[in-house]
């Protein structure tokens, strides 16, 4: 290989992406008792924290486009978690709520971020290293966020 910048191991968004991906498998078993998906569960949390939100709430928290959150929110007023109503002040706007279901779930949830903690600590990784971890990761993303907000207003 003639560009050592195009190795797999020389990339900065390589070792993001898998443990993304190791991340969900790690929070799969939790998820299939209360059965949903880890989309469905980010979902979720946004509403445990504010229900009744409009879709463009649910996708700038998520940092997800509407045509990604439509098809898991139609999944989940199938399953009875949530509804979907137009709103009343402005017809275009979807509003999204909990069901007594979607809000029952919340109690069932709320031992899953310790038991995903615990699964990780290990002899190699302490409580500590995730809590940095996640504080680093969260000023990349703010960091990204921003830059996106800016060149998508057209502002950069």
């Amino acid at each position: 290989m003639t560009h050592e910048q195009l190795k797999l191991q020389n990339q900065l968004c390589f070792p993001v992406y898998a443990a993304s991906r190791l991340m969900i498998r790690e929070y799969q078993p939790f998820l299939d008792q209360l059965g949903i998906t880890y989309a469905q569960y980010l979902v979720l949390m946004v509403l445990w924290e504010a229900d009744s939100v409009p879709v463009s709430r649910i996708t700038q928290r998520l940092f997800l486009n509407t045509n990604t959150v439509t098809p898991i929110l139609k999944r989940m007023e199938a399953q009875g978690l949530i509804t979907r109503q137009r709103a009343a002040s402005d017809e275009r706007k979807v509003i999204i709520s909990l069901t007594p279901q979607g809000r029952q779930l919340e109690t069932a949830a709320a031992a899953i971020p310790e038991q995903l903690v615990a699964s990780l600590v290990s002899a190699e990784i302490d409580a500590e290293d995730l809590l940095a971890l996640k504080e680093q990761l969260e000023r990349i993303v703010q960091h990204l966020a921003a830059t996106t907000a800016v060149t998508d207003s057209g502002e950069g």
